[in-house]
């Protein structure tokens, strides 16, 4: 599917600059350990080197907090400046305002103590992750965990902007990260009003009361991007979450593998790419100290600089 002709309704970046890509990195394994500076280090670096790609420089993160810590700035943020790595920062925001006071905390401190060389990376901030599919009767059977209404939300990112006024972050834009299906519920409209982006999370995969084999995932994905730009009041969107499982159960149509995962790559992650959308894929790798169900992870477990992806990452020449 072509996607081109609704770029400038979007609003996204022109042809003249080239989009964000990168992948979403969580705060701690499997395991519950957290991630360390090498680790993150050693994660963006490899994210970099992947055969047949080119460009994939950005992190977006799910919390500024140290996993394990209140309020101490996650080691990504120095991971990132030792290689010149972007940000889409995520700040927690389904725990209430004291989660959010500490999130805060750990921002300031992030500013204080690493200046420009930390907030020139930051290409965004991401006030909340799919808080408010949370607290919708599908999340709530899935039993995805507190979430936030979205009048919290509003208050969040108004903090957040005080938060950030007459520093360095300044004018970074402000968005949120959730389903697509909560940004098409009108209920939703003032939220996306106090926002600057859109950050738009799309599986497939998990579209069980349609036919959503990989065959079908590029139309069910364009469709739901399609809804969320009408529904966006002009905001850009960003593709801030979408893949397909390499292993796991198969759901419905959807299944899980390498060579589905490679087809869909092609068909939903190229054609973005192409068409110079902002884009951070899931994920790298999430094998690491025990293997979730389903994986969604490109690199399997082992040496990322050394273990090839389990799929093909090249993209076809791009037709103008």
């Amino acid at each position: 599917m072509r996607v081109s002709t609704i770029l400038a309704a979007a609003g996204l970046l022109s042809s003249a600059n080239a989009a964000i890509k990168g992948f979403n990195y969580g705060a701690n394994f499997n395991n519950d350990q957290a991630k360390t500076l090498n680790d993150f280090e050693y994660e963006f670096n490899a994210a970099k080197k992947l055969p047949g790609t080119d460009g994939w420089t950005s992190a977006r993160l799910y919390t500024m907090i140290q996993h394990g810590t209140t309020n101490t700035v996650i080691e990504a943020i120095e991971a990132a400046i030792n290689t010149k790595t972007t940000l889409l920062l995520g700040m927690w925001a389904s725990a209430g305002q004291g989660i959010i006071n500490n999130e805060i905390t750990a921002l300031k401190a992030a500013i204080a103590k690493y200046g420009t060389a930390f907030t020139d990376l930051v290409v965004g901030i991401s006030v909340g992750s799919e808080d408010l599919y949370r607290i919708t009767p599908t999340g709530i059977e899935n039993k995805s965990g507190a979430g936030a209404q979205p009048q919290d939300l509003i208050n969040y990112v108004k903090q957040t902007r005080a938060a950030i006024k007459g520093t360095s972050l300044q004018g970074k834009p402000i968005g949120h990260v959730d389903t697509w299906t909560v940004y098409v519920n009108a209920s939703n409209n003032a939220f996306i009003s106090s926002l600057d982006f859109i950050g738009m999370d799309a599986y497939p995969y998990f579209q069980t009361t349609m036919a959503n084999n990989v065959g079908s995932g590029s139309q069910l994905f364009f469709d739901a991007y399609h809804q969320t730009v009408a529904a966006a009041q002009g905001k850009p969107v960003w593709v801030t979450e979408t893949g397909w499982p390499v292993s796991g159960q198969t759901l419905n149509q959807g299944v899980p593998s390498a060579n589905n995962a490679r087809i869909y790559w092609e068909d939903v992650t190229c054609q973005l790419v192409n068409d110079n959308v902002n884009l951070y894929y899931y994920i790298l790798q999430d094998v690491q100290y025990g293997n979730p169900v389903p994986s969604f992870g490109i690199k399997p477990a082992g040496d990322l600089m050394q273990v090839s992806p389990l799929f093909d990452l090249s993209c076809p020449a791009k037709v103008s």
